[in-house]
């Protein structure tokens, strides 16, 4: 996934984004609410980490003019504000979810997991597509029931693509989730991963849309 940060503590930004990214997530840290915005509106994200107490623009603002924009991105805040008024009044602002500082990494990826499912109506852990199936927890691929060995990026090009099986995913849509800031793109990767993931889940598994992109195989194909 491409998660957002959006958090201004140096400290729990480094913590934070050094766990995601062992997670196999790209993530973006910024540290201003202005910053976000600008993000937001140039990137798409599965899910925002997002601080309330922000420079720039409040998390509560953002949140709020997310919301009445009509963004339904999955968002989870991280605060220190942990009374009960103050829980519900971000939920009632639109988040998904709610941590307070401190809290658990392994807490924070399981939320993550259950508000990208819930903006996704899925019912569990698991993409499905025919026999072919990706963990969401363990980061595990299955094809028929058999295990399936995956690099992180190829896990992260086939998610992409499950995530919107029913449509054509474009090269720039794929990048958008292997690659954060700052991350070096290589000009032919994505066609390397296809490639590789064509060899260990069969040749017309993915089905290549000239000039528009990738797609998932579907019966009638």
């Amino acid at each position: 996934m491409r998660i957002l940060l959006v958090e201004d503590d140096t400290s729990l930004g480094e913590t934070i984004l050094a766990w995601l990214r062992l997670d196999q997530h790209a993530v973006d840290w910024v540290r201003r609410g202005d910053s976000a915005q600008t993000a937001l509106m140039t990137h798409r994200y599965d899910c925002v980490l997002l601080d309330r107490g922000l420079p720039g623009i409040t998390g509560d603002a953002l949140l709020a003019e997310l919301r009445g924009a009509g963004n339904r991105v999955p968002v989870i805040l991280i605060t220190a504000f942990n009374a009960l008024a103050d829980r519900v009044e971000g939920l009632d602002l639109g988040a998904d979810d709610y941590l307070v500082k401190p809290f658990e990494l392994e807490e924070m990826s399981a939320r993550i997991r259950a508000a990208v499912r819930r903006g996704a109506d899925q019912v569990s852990n698991a993409l499905v597509h025919d026999d072919l199936a990706l963990n969401l927890e363990t980061k595990q691929a299955s094809l028929a029931g058999q295990p399936v060995a995956l690099t992180a990026r190829e896990y992260n090009v086939l998610y992409a693509l499950m995530l919107r099986k029913n449509s054509i995913v474009s090269r720039a849509q794929i990048e958008e989730t292997l690659y954060g800031w700052g991350d070096e793109v290589e000009s032919n990767a994505i066609e390397v991963y296809i490639h590789n993931l064509r060899k260990k889940l069969g040749g017309e598994r993915i089905v290549t849309v000239r000039g528009l992109g990738y797609r998932l195989k579907h019966d009638g194909d």
